[in-house]
C-alpha cells in the first residue's frame, strides 16, 4: 500500500522543511528522490542540503550527474518512476501532484497555500482509494509538525 504524506508549508519554505525529512530518510538507511520542476527551485534545495544545517551535509546530487546512480538524495525536475538511485520514496517539493508517486512506498506532497485547493483535490482522490493511506501534517508557530485535518 503506498503511504502520502501532505505537508501544508504555513511558517517554513520547502527548503528549510526538506532537509529535515531527508535526514530522517538517510539515518533510517532510505534514499530519497526530490521532484521539483523549477530550476530555481531545484537550486534553493541544493543549496539547502548544503547548508541548512551547519554541522552536517546531507549527500545528494543532481539527476542526470555521472554521480546520479549512487547518490542518496537525488534532485530532479521530473519524476522518474525508477529513479537512478534506486529511491523508495519521493517527495513533491513543488506541490504538483504526479499520479506517478504511487509507484512509490512513501509520498512527501510539499504545498503552500497557494497549492492548497490542488491539494485539497488531491486528498479527496487518494483518499478515497482503497490502495493509499494518507496522512496530513501542519506546522504550528513553533515550527512543531502534527497530524490532523
Amino acid at each position: 500500500m503506498a503511504r502520502v504524506d501532505f505537508y501544508r508549508l504555513t511558517r517554513d519554505p520547502v527548503e528549510r522543511v526538506l532537509p529535515a525529512i531527508a535526514t530522517r530518510i538517510l539515518s533510517a538507511g532510505d534514499r530519497l528522490l526530490i521532484v521539483a520542476a523549477p530550476a530555481m527551485q531545484r537550486q534553493a534545495i541544493d543549496e539547502a542540503l548544503w547548508t541548512l544545517t551547519p554541522a552536517s551535509f546531507l549527500p545528494h546530487g543532481a539527476a542526470g550527474s555521472p554521480d546520479e546512480e549512487i547518490e542518496p538524495i537525488l534532485i530532479s525536475g521530473t519524476l522518474d518512476a525508477a529513479p537512478p538511485n534506486r529511491a523508495r520514496l519521493v517527495a513533491l517539493a513543488d506541490g504538483e501532484w504526479r499520479d506517478e508517486a504511487l509507484g512509490f512506498e512513501r509520498t512527501f506532497l510539499l504545498f503552500d497555500n497557494s497549492r492548497i485547493d490542488d491539494a485539497r483535490a488531491t486528498w479527496r482522490k487518494l483518499s478515497a482509494a482503497e490502495d493509499v493511506e494518507t496522512h496530513f501534517w501542519k506546522q504550528n508557530d513553533r515550527g512543531r509538525w502534527s497530524e490532523g485535518p
